[in-house]
């Protein structure tokens, strides 16, 4: 007999991670690198709860409220909090191994009168980065006398980044158009290493120019081993497709073009990595596609050109059990069929989905039987 998985090589995980779906009263924020939600609830103190795939139990504490939150992210540890409530400063909460906190909160300020945090980044256990839009801060922390150490500070100009915990990386994206592009990583303690600066190539120049290269077409990822830069191509025009352009990143030398993937499509792309498989999903047309860089594509001599794998195929149907909105049903829960490829996915490195809307962290798996 047919299984029920038969027809569908991308299953959502069958177990997602549930958590407080985003409202009024409700934030959530999702630090991918530790792969941990967190579900901050305002007003008097803030109620936070924090969950995770590889989390054993959820952690919940409170905070006090002193603004919104911009962004929220543990130590690898988990001993030490740091939460970003304004774009000139970054505040930290320790905490102790069975999750309780000390209560007494610390701060760091970037330095700058007109500098402002873009962004901040553990690369170490105590060690954190902050981006600004002039260049990147690199501090110590130490969580026993409550306070910061500025390690190291370099001077760029950055418009976005990308942070790849896994291979300690940090693209950067500077100049006019945002097409070049400064690798740094962090693998040792205290110790920054900038790799060699490339430029990615754009399909089409404005005039006068502008920013062209964004951060949500652009990832960081391990592809048999390898770290690639992966570009998302958007087509000059209607009649062409999109495409992902690879480069490999190189130690001793600029990062090489070596791979483009042909979509044959163009509109809204999202992009998993699983199984060294690139998963392309189309939320126009409701469907995904998988390439394998180790397949024979075809090459001019510089850059190998591929195509799918498989034809265009839709992921798995996926039920959730929510509260009932009849509550004389004779039942507290009801069964909703949720949207795929809806616009309230974002898709986060190598293989999670997360819809902030329905509250669900799932984890893509692949049915490589049908591969």
């Amino acid at each position: 007999m047919a299984t029920e998985d038969e027809n569908h090589y991308i299953n959502l995980c069958k177990n997602p991670i549930r958590f407080e779906p985003v409202s009024r009263a409700n934030n959530v924020f999702f630090d991918d690198a530790n792969k941990q939600v967190f579900a901050v609830r305002s007003g008097g103190a803030m109620g936070v709860v924090m969950k995770g795939p590889e989390e054993k139990a959820m952690i919940s504490f409170r905070m006090e409220d002193r603004g919104d939150i911009i962004s929220i992210k543990f130590s690898c540890d988990k001993k030490i909090l740091a939460a970003q409530r304004s774009i000139k400063t970054v505040e930290f909460l320790n905490f102790q191994e069975d999750m309780s906190t000390d209560q007494q909160e610390y701060s760091q300020s970037c330095k700058g009168e007109a500098t402002e945090i873009r962004g901040f980044v553990w690369t170490n256990v105590c060690e954190i980065v902050f981006i600004t839009s002039t260049g990147l801060e690199h501090y110590q922390v130490i969580p026993e006398k409550r306070t910061l150490k500025r390690l190291k500070t370099l001077s760029l100009q950055i418009n976005w980044y990308f942070w790849m915990a896994n291979s300690s990386l940090l693209l950067i994206s500077s100049s006019t158009l945002g097409n070049v592009l400064h690798p740094f990583q962090f693998k040792q303690p205290g110790i920054i290493t900038r790799l060699p600066k490339f430029e990615v190539d754009l399909p089409v120049v404005p005039k006068p120019p502008k920013l062209s290269l964004f951060d949500r077409d652009v990832l960081v990822a391990v592809i048999y081993e390898i770290l690639y830069i992966v570009f998302l191509r958007h087509p000059q025009s209607a009649s062409c497709g999109a495409e992902i352009v690879l480069y490999q990143l190189q130690k001793e030398g600029p990062a090489k073009k070596t791979d483009i993937l042909k979509l044959d499509m163009s509109g809204r792309f999202a992009v998993n990595v699983v199984d060294n498989l690139i998963m392309v999903h189309h939320q126009a047309s409701k469907t995904s596609v998988i390439f394998d860089i180790r397949l024979e594509g075809k090459s001019d001599g510089y850059v190998t050109y591929h195509h799918p794998v498989l034809p265009a195929l839709g992921i798995k149907p996926f039920k959730l059990l929510l509260p009932s909105v009849n509550m004389q049903a004779g039942t507290d829960k009801t069964e909703y069929n949720c949207e795929l490829y809806s616009a309230n996915w974002i898709v986060f490195q190598p293989d999670i989905v997360i819809d902030a809307k329905l509250g669900c962290l799932w984890t893509l798996k692949l049915n490589l039987n049908l591969l």
